[in-house]
């Protein structure tokens, strides 16, 4: 069955989960909330191919309890169409004190995994969208009301801009500040800078830039002169799709507007440095050529959660074609 994220709160009586979707901060402050808060139980972590690879024992963790056991909540990671068969079995039997939580992230709407879950009553199915800009402002701004601190816009701007769309990151740095304010009633556009770490990791920066800006040669140096591994894809590809949405909201502004205007009255608040390399974006991608590549960037994403092993490779090809394109 389809649960929104909010209804999960007063959703009781099902054991098995699946949260699908690219906002894993989200996931993170529902798992936290729902299940940990006052869990006095077994927290067990435990990655897809793990249990695969090892199903008796999975299934003799899951049923065999003693006098000694609590309840047990089992996280499950990376979770992909390979598990079905492992949930069919689950629900043939009847669970008992235990809560399994499957995380994975963009499913189609033609996945059997997520069709499965959907359409099953014993199941629940709930999908995590991206935050938006606006969504992300709140909770910047709740934080701050709540410290009674009074911040200007363009503190929360930046704080919304740097965090790239990621809740994730957003309230990792939110804590760091939390921290540094114990005895403090104010702070600065200074020490935010100074104490946040949510500037995005330049070279992956530029290495989309690079690509957006047809610059195969410097493509090329940034992927040579970084040591990327396979777990910095999926920074790639979201720092990838970031820059294009606010290229196609910016593009469209543009229409109205004059450039400078544009990027002007763009929020999250376009970075002084940044503006010289969007303008530059701006007169090579249509609005067209820019849905195209998002569609493109979301079909990389996929097709990297099926290969991860190769996701590097694939995701160097990709850029590199992006910068020799014609237009």
């Amino acid at each position: 069955m389809i649960i929104k994220y909010f209804e999960l709160k007063n959703l009781k009586d099902k054991n098995i989960y699946l949260f699908y979707g690219v906002n894993n901060g989200l996931k993170d402050e529902i798992i936290k909330e729902k299940f940990k808060k006052n869990f006095k139980g077994e927290i067990i972590n435990y990655e897809e191919k793990e249990i695969l690879d090892n199903k008796d024992n999975f299934f003799n963790l899951i049923y065999t309890k003693s006098f000694f056991d609590n309840e047990k909540l089992i996280i499950i990671n990376r979770i992909s169409e390979k598990f079905l068969d492992v949930i069919q079995e689950i629900l043939d039997k009847e669970l008992l004190d235990v809560k399994i939580v499957l995380l994975t992230e963009i499913l189609e709407k033609k996945s059997k995994l997520r069709n499965f879950f959907e359409k099953d009553e014993k199941l629940v199915c709930t999908p995590f969208y991206e935050d938006t800009n606006l969504t992300l402002n709140r909770i910047v701004n709740d934080f701050f009301k709540r410290k009674k601190i009074s911040l200007s816009q363009e503190t929360i701007n930046l704080l919304v801009g740097r965090s790239r769309g990621e809740r994730r990151n957003l309230q990792n740095e939110l804590n760091k500040i939390d921290n540094y304010l114990i005895d403090k009633r104010k702070i600065s556009l200074d020490e935010i800078n100074e104490l946040t770490n949510l500037s995005e990791n330049y070279s992956v920066g530029q290495l989309v830039d690079s690509s957006l800006s047809k610059n195969t040669r410097k493509t090329i140096d940034i992927i040579n002169e970084n040591n990327y591994n396979d777990d910095d894809c999926v920074l790639i590809i979201r720092t990838f799709l970031y820059k294009l949405k606010r290229l196609k909201e910016i593009k469209n502004i543009s229409i109205r507007e004059n450039v400078d205007i544009a990027i002007n009255s763009y929020r999250p608040t376009v970075f002084w440095k940044e503006k010289d390399v969007l303008k530059e974006h701006l007169k090579i991608w249509d609005t067209k050529k820019i849905d195209d590549l998002i569609k493109k960037t979301n079909d990389l994403e996929i097709l990297i959660k099926k290969h991860y092993s190769s996701s590097l490779n694939l995701i160097c090809d990709f850029l590199l074609n992006i910068s020799k394109v014609s237009n």
